[in-house]
């Protein structure tokens, strides 16, 4: 790469980071303002504890955030022309995986051994492959590909580790893989505690791409012609659809909890329920088509942060107000574009855009329905009608909501 386009490229992310810690600030300000307003509205203990808090806020506003996000590793299968020897190409945080830091966590920082993965965040492209090979056996057979049914025994051909570079970016290394022979039809997958792997192939114009849960395979892939029909397609990603909801994304379930707690009456959930939709079914196509990109340094304190004044609101007024759905429709477009970072993350092949986004989007809103209907068989059903409804489980849940996603909102800007 020209050194100009390296230089320029790493201009613009500068002015990405300052901009995300601009924002990161404007952020903790209308947290801060938000705590001071529930402790002006809470009693009790309370409110001696939510103006600290906000003083936390303020004092450690400028520490560094050095944690990083645990996406799903990439596997690209292809097959060489001339030998017809099958080729997997595993993109991988190879540092979290020599630490031992599993689908468990959310980011790095978030494990026992973040001091660990740290330091081999700074390793040299060298010594991190020194260290790889030590390990390198039994990370093979903890992946497994079949070849036309059977197992095939796999080699590490090659290791690509890039330069240290940015400690404040995750680095992802290359592990390439290959079985000896040929074949015609594969299935992928690996050890259930190295988490998701998200598997691709192409063979021309057909792609293949599909989210496979650790300790399991993918379906048969045929490499002459690697590709999903629309309902294949539709299906598998109703399921990461469902999945990024329902267990991995607590800020969205959170921020339907808080939408619930506003009022057990079916017509204003309906109005938040559609208003979030529209919103989020909006900016996802959006990001998926590129027109609008946002990094998630910005957009995931500001999810954090609605679901705080969600519930700030839930607190403060009994029914909802008439700027209730379109604060919501604001909200739900900052999702949106968090639901388009996993997306991309996953990749949807052209051939298969509209059945992946349609399909993502549905199982969206089966998860965010499925939560709305424990909430309500929980809580609703039997207790929602009761007078103290509203003391004693609308202004608590929303002060708990509140508090956790008050967490996220430092653990995302300062922690």
């Amino acid at each position: 790469m020209p050194q100009t386009l390296r230089l320029r490229r790493r201009y613009f992310r500068n002015i990405e980071r300052a901009g995300a810690q601009i924002l990161a600030r404007l952020v903790v300000a209308f947290t801060v303002a938000m705590t001071v307003a529930m402790a002006g509205v809470v009693g009790g203990v309370w409110r001696r504890i939510m103006p600290l808090l906000a003083l936390v806020l303020v004092v450690v506003q400028d520490a560094p955030a050095t944690a990083h996000e645990l996406n799903p590793a990439v596997a690209r299968i292809s097959q060489e022309a001339t030998t017809g020897r099958i080729l997997v190409a595993i993109e991988v945080n190879l540092e979290a995986l020599l630490a031992g830091i599993g689908p468990e966590h959310d980011d790095t920082d978030q494990s026992p051994d973040a001091v660990i993965y740290d330091r081999y965040r700074g390793f040299a492209p060298g010594d991190l492959a020194a260290e790889f090979a030590g390990i390198s056996g039994r990370f093979v057979a903890d992946v497994r590909l079949d070849v036309d049914g059977a197992r095939a025994a796999l080699e590490v051909m090659d290791l690509s580790v890039p330069p240290v570079g940015d400690m404040a970016e995750p680095r992802v290394t290359t592990i390439l893989l290959a079985a000896p022979g040929s074949g015609e039809n594969v299935r992928l997958g690996w050890a259930r505690e190295y988490g998701n792997l998200v598997v691709r192939a192409e063979a021309g114009a057909a792609q293949f791409a599909q989210m496979v849960t650790g300790g399991s395979q993918s379906p048969e892939i045929a490499l002459a012609r690697p590709e999903q029909g629309f309902w294949a397609a539709l299906i598998a990603y109703i399921g990461v659809g469902f999945e990024h909801i329902i267990p991995l994304g607590a800020d969205h379930i959170l921020f339907v909890v808080g939408l619930f707690l506003l009022s057990t009456r079916m017509r204003p959930l309906l109005w938040q329920v559609t208003a979030f939709t529209l919103a989020h079914t909006v900016t996802l196509a959006l990001g998926m088509l590129g027109i609008l990109r946002i990094p998630a340094e910005i957009v995931e304190p500001i999810i954090a942060a609605s679901i705080v004044y969600v519930a700030v609101e839930n607190i403060l007024s009994p029914t909802m107000t008439r700027w209730r759905p379109a604060i919501v429709f604001g909200f739900g477009l900052l999702h949106g574009l968090g639901f388009a970072g996993v997306l991309t993350a996953f990749g949807i092949p052209q051939a298969q855009f509209a059945a992946g986004l349609i399909g993502f989007n549905i199982g969206v809103e089966l998860g965010q329905l499925a939560v709305i209907a424990v909430c309500f068989a929980v809580v609703g059903y039997w207790f929602g009608s009761k007078p103290w409804y509203r003391a004693v489980v609308i202004i608590p849940g929303s002060l708990a909501v509140a508090l956790i996603a008050f967490y996220w909102v430092l653990e995302r800007t300062v922690l």
